[in-house]
């Protein structure tokens, strides 16, 4: 550090989480985004509300992903036969085998992981929009959540079932199920839940102890 500049305490320091450049923190006007001048990734997204409404979304979430593991997805009728299934159903269905791990893997990616991420913020973002002291472990539980945050594969799984219907429909006649239309909700829902979320805030106000709510 050059003589005669006073040292910066790391809270007054954000980090780029994709290209690691360093930044004061200057927090921005309501509705506007800090973001990274290297490689334009968000920092800071300062939105009225956006705790509140990332924990409506995050409830939101929860509620349709472990809805749509047990309604039917998908029914398939081809020759007089017909057939429906659910998530859960599939990864039931095989007995023994490499599709089994398969089958269990996928629903957990799918189901799985989502739901314990949107439970993870839930348990963090409570105590601090009611202004009271972080729950114990919120810390680790907040680190936990971002970290699944790539595993977190519903719209993958929207995107590849929607290319998959394609190429069946010329084969079979679809129907689909409520769970079918429970994760085009759900993958719009968390879009918006992503949008809202402010990791820069949340950290911020888990140091602070949850003096205060999300404001950004």
């Amino acid at each position: 550090m050059s003589a005669g500049l006073s040292p910066m305490l790391h809270q007054d320091l954000i980090g780029c989480p994709k290209c690691d450049a360093v930044y004061a923190v200057r927090i921005p006007e309501l509705g506007q985004k800090a973001t990274c001048a290297r490689c334009h990734t968000v920092l800071i997204s300062n939105k009225y509300e956006a705790g509140v409404r990332t924990l409506a979304l995050a409830f939101a979430v929860l509620v349709l992903v472990l809805a749509a593991a047990f309604f039917p997805f998908l029914s398939i009728n081809a020759a007089g036969i017909g057939n429906s299934v659910s998530l859960l159903g599939v990864a039931t269905s095989f007995r023994s085998g490499v599709l089994v791990l398969v089958s269990v893997t996928s629903v957990l990616f799918i189901v799985g992981l989502p739901a314990v991420r949107m439970a993870l913020l839930i348990y963090v973002i409570v105590p601090i929009e009611l202004q009271r002291q972080p729950w114990p472990f919120a810390h680790r539980a907040f680190a936990v959540a971002q970290r699944l945050k790539p595993w977190a594969m519903t719209e993958i799984f929207a995107i590849g079932c929607a290319v998959a219907l394609v190429k069946v429909s010329g084969l079979a006649r679809l129907e689909f199920g409520p769970a079918f239309w429970m994760f085009i909700a759900l993958s719009v829902t968390v879009v918006f839940c992503e949008r809202y979320l402010c990791t820069w805030s949340i950290w911020n106000a888990l140091e602070r102890d949850g003096a205060q709510g999300v404001q950004s």
